[in-house]
């Protein structure tokens, strides 16, 4: 990112006009946010890794399957953000390639809002309701 780039509010994305759809400030905007939570990610789980490594065996055994309930949950959790980190690099992509903030399946605009509230978000919200409904449907 350009140092003179000012990166945009969320009220200021939402009240740009419909010509500014992906311009370059709306894009640099995007890209920090993706890339300050990829950064979070990834503290998040160097601790848990520490964390894990760090735990003794307790010899009682309801500690122990304490302990352990505690660590199928952090690895639980982990999974997720791991699964999440994979769909930041896949927006980051899109960044450069010039495809964010178009629907994959209709080329549609996502629109701001939805990018604001979910910014790996690859299909627009009509795309996305059609998506879950052949899961629920189908299941995948």
């Amino acid at each position: 990112m350009n140092p003179t780039e000012k990166l945009l509010s969320d009220a200021e994305l939402l009240a740009a006009p419909a010509a500014d759809y992906m311009s370059a400030a709306q894009l640099a905007t995007f890209r920090q946010r993706l890339l300050a939570e990829e950064r979070a990610l990834r503290a998040t789980a160097n601790e848990t890794t520490q964390h894990l490594q760090e735990t003794t065996a307790a010899p009682d055994p309801t500690d122990r399957a304490s302990t352990e309930e505690e660590h199928t949950l952090e690895l639980r959790v982990r999974d997720r953000e791991r699964k999440l980190l994979k769909k930041i690099a896949k927006a980051l992509q899109r960044i450069e390639d010039g495809s964010y903030g178009w629907c994959e399946e209709t080329g549609e605009p996502i629109g701001i809002a939805r990018l604001i509230a979910r910014p790996t978000a690859n299909l627009c919200l009509e795309a996305q309701e059609r998506h879950e409904q052949r899961e629920r449907q189908y299941g995948s």
